[in-house]
């Protein structure tokens, strides 16, 4: 089992910046990949960014906005995110694959409000 804690969420006005961490219990040597997702309010969970050996990628929407890193010293990813949008608020889950499996953390929160 992979322990996965989040921070770093927050209320923030529309066009300001927000960091997002994760830190895995587990070597991010031995991991696939990393991802962060979000659900909005009333939706599915979706896909935002993902980091891999061999990948940066990301949704259209975050795209030019947002920077996803990782540290494998710390193991630790980081989704940077700016000029957010009221159409950011979500809860922002961060996923990684280790082997044949998935494993959330739990959620943080990022509310974009005036």
């Amino acid at each position: 089992q992979v322990q996965l804690v989040e921070s770093g969420g927050g209320l923030v006005e529309p066009g300001g910046s927000l960091t997002l961490s994760c830190e895995s219990s587990e070597s991010a040597f031995n991991l696939n990949s990393m991802s962060w997702f979000r659900q909005l309010p009333g939706k599915e969970r979706e896909w935002v960014a993902v980091t891999s050996d061999n990948r940066t990628d990301y949704i259209d929407s975050v795209k030019g906005r947002f920077t996803i890193s990782r540290d494998k010293a710390k193991n630790m990813v980081y989704l940077q995110m700016n000029n957010l949008k009221s159409e950011d608020t979500a809860v922002y889950y961060c996923r990684v694959v280790r082997g044949s499996y998935g494993y959330w953390g739990q959620g943080v929160q990022v509310t974009v409000s005036s």
